[in-house]
């Protein structure tokens, strides 16, 4: 077997819903062992649809490659194979709410003392600190705190979120990122460390300009909802044509190039026009030419095909399942198959790290409840089967085929 990028690693992983397992999930692909451990009952989105047969899909997709064991950390038992595995570990990740790893005595500060070099990486809505760490968070929280909802619709009108988790995988990335940083510090002779990775902080990061435009303009500039123009650069927006949406960006040596395929070549020597803060106050009068044009065309993928043959960026404005068909998402295998005992098959986005000695996806499947314990229990700690069969009877471990 080839050997992975990750493969002498061992993760123990606290993690549930979707931060946590994904960055835990990234790891297991490029080959650290990654142990995750859940309640006796299962974790939040095990119930998450699409189910058939008790079996969440969502589950199968943020969780493939873990060995998982369901252990009731609450109880003294659990903590101490607990503890036991992280002797073994190099890497903790968990995204409870700050104090609930305390409380199980499985914090930063307990950890360290049973393994020194450990790295142990917390994710959270908050961080680990400041006035808001206590409180619960979801991605959309996190998004709401950051600026971003804020900036999300029509001008004038409520803003609006979309139906993805780009707070949550984003942050798990950014964990992922973190982890391999650390390890790589550790191995260079540095020691463990604790991460404090803050959804909100990750989402923060994502104000390209609008932090800074509002500081270097002293308060003047403050970055509003502005529908489907940009407010700042024009033509920067998504555009009607046929009863579709086409994104165009005619920005540098593209406004040229736009001005000429649309037959508007007067706006080119319009000295109102001449540069970027220019177009950028006359937005309406650009979008309205470029809509006249669309006009005229005969659909999207016509309109599409005529500014990027002039190298004009444009784009379809493209559903899930236009995506999912479009020969280059096939090409490049942004969609792949897993295989699962429920299922039989699933459809997830391939993780978008490519390597070249590894090209291919690992073929991992996600674990059913406690599938792992007596395993992990066997071979890792050596429990014998009539120590395992106790904690199955006392409820320290569970098990169960969802």
């Amino acid at each position: 077997m080839t050997k992975k990028m990750l493969d002498d690693f061992t993760v123990v992983d606290f993690t549930h819903v979707l931060a946590g397992p994904h960055c835990t999930k990234m790891l297991a692909e490029h080959g650290a062992e990654v142990i995750k451990i859940e309640p006796t009952g299962g974790e939040m989105i095990r119930v998450f649809p699409t189910l058939k047969e008790g079996r969440s899909a969502h589950f199968v997709q943020h969780n493939i490659g873990k060995k998982t064991v369901a252990i009731d950390i609450t109880t003294p038992e659990g903590q101490k194979i607990c503890h036991e595995l992280v002797k073994q570990a190099d890497v903790v990740v968990e995204n409870f709410a700050p104090g609930v790893m305390k409380k199980h005595n499985l914090d930063w500060d307990t950890l360290r003392q049973l393994k020194p070099d450990l790295v142990m990486c917390s994710i959270s809505c908050f961080g680990q600190t400041g006035p808001l760490s206590h409180l619960p968070g979801f991605d959309y929280i996190g998004q709401a705190y950051a600026g971003i909802i804020d900036l999300n619709g029509e001008r004038g009108r409520p803003p609006v979120f979309g139906e993805y988790a780009f707070g949550d995988l984003s942050t798990s990335t950014h964990a992922y990122a973190a982890i391999l940083t650390a390890l790589i510090h550790r191995m260079n002779g540095g020691g463990g460390q604790y991460l404090d990775i803050c959804l909100m902080e990750v989402l923060f990061s994502y104000h390209e300009m609008n932090v800074q435009l509002f500081d270097t303009t002293d308060g003047e500039f403050v970055c509003e909802r502005s529908g489907p123009s940009h407010p700042l650069f024009a033509p920067i927006g998504i555009y009607t044509c046929k009863g579709r949406y086409i994104f165009i960006i005619g920005l540098g040596h593209s406004w040229d190039s736009l001005m000429k395929v649309i037959g508007r070549e007067d706006m080119l020597s319009d000295p109102r026009l001449a540069d970027v803060s220019g177009r950028g106050k006359h937005t309406d009068e650009i979008n309205a030419a470029i809509e006249a044009w669309l006009d005229t065309i005969e659909d999207v993928e016509t309109a599409v095909a005529i500014l990027q043959e002039k190298r004009i960026p444009a784009a379809p404005i493209l559903t899930i399942p236009q995506v999912m068909e479009l020969e280059h998402t096939k090409e490049r295998g942004m969609v792949r198959t897993v295989s699962d005992p429920v299922f039989g098959t699933v459809k997830i986005p391939r993780t978008p790290m490519r390597f070249s000695q590894f090209p291919d996806s690992p073929d991992l499947q996600a674990g059913m409840l406690g599938q792992y314990n007596h395993e992990v229990l066997r071979e890792r700690l050596g429990y014998d089967e009539q120590q395992i069969n106790e904690l199955e009877n006392t409820g320290v471990i569970g098990s169960k085929n969802i």
